[in-house]
């Protein structure tokens, strides 16, 4: 098992904006101590009323987030690519506020790709306020699991407006500032109103881990017994933090349905050395606790019609979310006394590996289809180099084309996950035969490094990702 010194501290996507740890130690109890004694003076003077204007409500009903798009983006030259301007933030507010230095990871580089997707995620989507609202709601009920308060949103602010007159230079308006400031607090106030709408939920769960399973030198199959109940539903994701590398949390899926012991299952792929992946296979061990996150998506089975047939499509370790959708299908096959529920739809699955070597959960696979009949299982493997055993149920080459190939799945409803590439070449071919993308399930994650050809660095990819590590 490697020690945790071996690892670096990163940052993950939800990080986007400054957030605070947990007060364990003298500094950051003091940090906390002072956060919370700000918040008391300010509100303090609020009630005072020393004459200063209340700020203006943004709401999705009353921002005009067009506006500030068209002005924004006509001087967006100045302040693109994004690596200058966040580079003067952090410089500034590291200057202004020197404690915030030790909230951040000692390598910066995830940070300011992640805020880079976030600006421009702003950017391009500031006429659908509502759109922006309800992703900024979600991510501000993440953000409580990263201790973030209103003090640091302020600190931000004022860093960032510095940092836009010294990027841009000369030709900057007070106007076009005006605008970023207006879209960065219509953005934080959804974040708040996503917090404060989940004060009765835990910020984060605690389990501690009670098997993990080396598959492969480079997969590992987790159970984790969460401390206290934990909502989810089969096919969801979670994040997880890793007390190996703290604040820095990764998205998983749950790789089991519900269970009343309160067990939760999680395959990890490690994806790359010093990170979280790595600490989850290599440095983790029975009685270890993680941390979780609140549970997302919507790759779920639907409440209604169980006489649907499914189509699930798993390309690697997107195996997870769809084996916690077969249990769940099972369970509801078993109705109430066990009793079996005849008009349960059929499923047909189809899963994809680089060879038979790489189906590393290939057991539990083989005992679904043959416990049932309503379970059809085809293998699709890129090549037959290192095939051996049984053929029979096995295709060959890309995964999307042998998912096409067996159609038509116009009547189905489909689930699909896997790695980004795979999941979107999945997705394309099945609206291309004539499936109707409202009947196809996968939970869209951008890549949060990529950048598409003909758009700027740090620009959010569009390609949709799904599956058991993200």
């Amino acid at each position: 098992m490697q020690q945790p010194r071996q690892f670096t501290r990163t940052t993950s996507p939800e990080q986007s904006l400054p957030s605070g740890r947990s007060a364990a130690g003298t500094v950051g109890g003091e940090y906390h101590a002072l956060l919370a004694r700000h918040d008391a003076m300010r509100l303090r003077r609020r009630i005072l009323g020393q004459g200063r204007a209340p700020a203006p409500d943004l709401t999705p009903e009353t921002y005009d987030g067009a506006a500030d798009q068209r002005l924004i983006t006509q001087y967006l030259d100045l302040v693109t690519p994004f690596g200058d301007l966040i580079a003067h933030l952090y410089d500034e507010m590291f200057a202004r506020w020197p404690y915030l230095r030790s909230l951040f990871p000692a390598s910066m580089d995830f940070q300011r790709a992640h805020l880079a997707r976030a600006f421009w995620y702003l950017i391009e989507n500031l006429h659908r306020p509502a759109e922006v609202a309800a992703y900024f709601r979600q991510l501000g009920h993440d953000h409580r699991k990263l201790g973030v308060r209103p003090a640091h949103y302020e600190a931000f602010e004022a860093a960032l407006c510095a940092a836009l007159r010294r990027t841009a230079g000369p030709r900057w308006a007070e106007a076009v500032e005006q605008a970023w400031v207006r879209m960065l607090r219509f953005a934080v106030a959804s974040m708040v109103e996503g917090a404060d709408a989940a004060l009765a939920e835990p910020p984060c769960w605690q389990g501690t881990v009670t098997a993990h399973e080396r598959r492969r030198p480079d997969l590992a199959v987790l159970r984790v017994r969460v401390h206290e109940p934990y909502p989810y539903r089969a096919g969801q994701y979670a994040a997880v933090e890793s007390p190996l590398m703290p604040q820095a949390w990764r998205h998983y899926s749950l790789a089991s349905a519900p269970r009343p012991e309160g067990e939760v299952t999680f395959h990890v792929r490690q994806t790359g050395p010093r990170g979280v992946s790595e600490a989850l296979v290599r440095g983790t061990g029975v009685g270890d606790t993680l941390r979780l996150g609140p549970a997302h998506g919507t790759m779920t089975l639907p409440d209604e019609d169980p006489s649907r047939d499914l189509l699930m499509v798993a390309g690697g370790t997107g195996w997870a979310p769809v084996k916690a959708l077969l249990e769940e299908w099972t369970a509801r096959r078993r109705g109430t006394g066990g009793m079996p529920l005849r008009h349960t739809g059929r499923v047909h699955l189809f899963i994809g590996a680089r060879s038979r070597n790489e189906l590393y959960d290939a057991r539990a696979l083989a005992q679904l289809a043959a416990r049932h009949d309503r379970l059809r299982v085809v293998r699709v493997l890129d090549d037959d180099s290192t095939a051996a055993g049984d053929r029979r149920h096995t295709e060959y080459g890309p995964l999307a084309e042998a998912v096409a190939g067996a159609g038509p799945w116009s009547d189905h409803l489909a689930f699909v996950s896997g790695p980004a590439a795979m999941v979107g070449a999945t997705v394309a071919r099945l609206t291309a035969a004539g499936m109707s993308a409202d009947h196809i399930r996968h939970d869209p994650v951008p890549d949060p490094l990529a950048a598409p050809a003909g758009r700027p660095a740090g620009c959010p990819a569009d390609g949709p990702v799904t599956g058991a590590v993200r």
